[in-house]
């Protein structure tokens, strides 16, 4: 297990945010050792699709590849509805260039497929027509899948918010082998006997 991290973890922000896509990744990370840090399109604050207010820590304009372990993206209304988190895309394609993880969920798939990241990458989403919709050329590369890794980058559906996370505790070294398992089972599948395996590692 992976206990400090030298560099935070950037949590994209913004109005509609989904909020209950990223509290497994974010939570288990900050309880790892993570910096977690908040990234909006200003510092005003956002209010998420359950109507939890968000101060952000930095502008997105202020944010470095070179100073993050991870950017994750939630879903949102708005990434269906205006081209105002177009600017969060490109700053993926930015992170990823850079060869810095990126991890987008629900919504935020769509905004990577009209950026053009998608193309080229194994993914998934919510479903496939929902990405086709944004007229991608990556369609041959969508996989039925909760989450799915492709290099530096986690792509995952709406419904899937502890795969994602497994995906990116997995990519982040948080937890690997017999424990990452264990950490999914007992979150996605309530499965006791998971328990006992976190505890033993001391992964609770």
């Amino acid at each position: 297990m992976n206990t400090t991290a030298d560099k935070p973890v950037h949590l994209a922000v913004y109005d509609t945010l989904a909020d209950w896509e990223t509290g497994h990744a974010t939570a288990q990370l900050a309880r790892t050792g993570h910096e977690i840090r908040t990234v909006g399109p200003s510092t005003s604050p956002v209010r998420s699709v359950g109507g939890l207010r968000i101060q952000p820590d930095l502008t997105l304009d202020d944010l470095r590849p070179e100073d993050s372990a991870l950017l994750i993206l939630p879903g949102a209304d708005l990434w269906d509805t205006s081209d105002d988190l177009a600017p969060f895309a490109r700053t993926a394609r930015a992170f990823l260039d850079a060869g810095v993880p990126v991890a987008a969920i629900c919504g935020a798939t769509a905004g990577l497929a009209r950026e053009g990241l998608l193309d080229d990458r194994e993914h998934t989403s919510a479903v496939s027509f929902y990405l086709a919709a944004t007229g991608y050329a990556g369609g041959g590369r969508y996989i039925e899948a909760d989450a799915v890794t492709d290099g530096p980058l986690i792509t995952a559906g709406p419904t899937e918010p502890v795969a994602f996370a497994r995906e990116i505790l997995r990519l982040l070294g948080v937890y690997e082998g017999e424990v990452l398992d264990a950490w999914y089972r007992l979150f996605h599948d309530s499965d006791p006997a998971a328990y006992g395996v976190l505890e033993n590692a001391g992964a609770l």
